[in-house]
């Protein structure tokens, strides 16, 4: 089994960890609306992605081990609630690797699949955002990508940095490593350091 698909399975458990914690915390939803708005974070993503792509069938459609996934994350929540509650902060952690690796994954099948780079760039990025960004809005949040903090850009340069080291055939797996490493590096400085990107106007 491909390091990848296991870190990519992992990161499906803990954003579904991370819509069943923001549903239950911020509303208090029964079982099925904690587990829908779960199930939306895990896959919302990827799902957007492979749909404006005309990619099918879906990935959890073709692999019921997401679901599992999903299941398994929405199960961690219900009986480990106030230990993961207490734990937010270090939770954010995951959810960094989360994006990271899904950005990747989202570039390198889209640049697969035979689409522009700037195309892949974009389908990257919307494969580790979009997902959060409809769980914010299920819970009444202001989306992640429009607040001050650093997030889509990580992810965007992270695309970028893939791109270029594709371009010149950089084994698939160190590229992997040093693409997420960039994501994770720029969000956890920008949460350190407290950066964002400046206003409109």
């Amino acid at each position: 089994m491909a390091i990848q698909y296991i870190f990519e399975i992992l990161g499906t458990v803990v954003f579904a960890i991370s819509g069943a914690l923001a549903a239950d915390h911020n509303s208090g939803k029964d079982w099925f609306g904690v587990t829908f708005v779960g199930f939306i974070t895990a896959i919302g993503g990827g799902s957007l992605r492979d749909m404006l792509l005309g990619s099918y069938p879906l990935v959890w459609v073709n692999d019921v081990n997401f679901i599992y996934a999903i299941i398994t994350g929405i199960l961690i929540m219900r009986f480990s609630y106030n230990s993961l509650d207490k734990y937010r902060r270090e939770l954010s952690l995951f959810d960094t690797m989360g994006i990271a690796l899904f950005t990747v994954l989202g570039t390198e099948k889209t640049i697969e699949l035979g689409f522009h780079p700037v195309i892949a760039a974009i389908m990257g990025m919307f494969s580790a955002v979009m997902g959060g960004v409809i769980r914010d809005t299920l819970t009444n949040e202001t989306p992640v990508i429009f607040r001050k903090e650093i997030y889509a850009t990580a992810c965007l340069a992270g695309a970028i940095l893939f791109l270029i080291l594709y371009s010149f055939d950089v084994h698939r797996t160190l590229n992997f490593i040093i693409s997420g490493a960039l994501i994770i590096t720029i969000r956890l400085l920008a949460v350190y350091y407290k950066w964002s990107i400046p206003k409109f106007k």
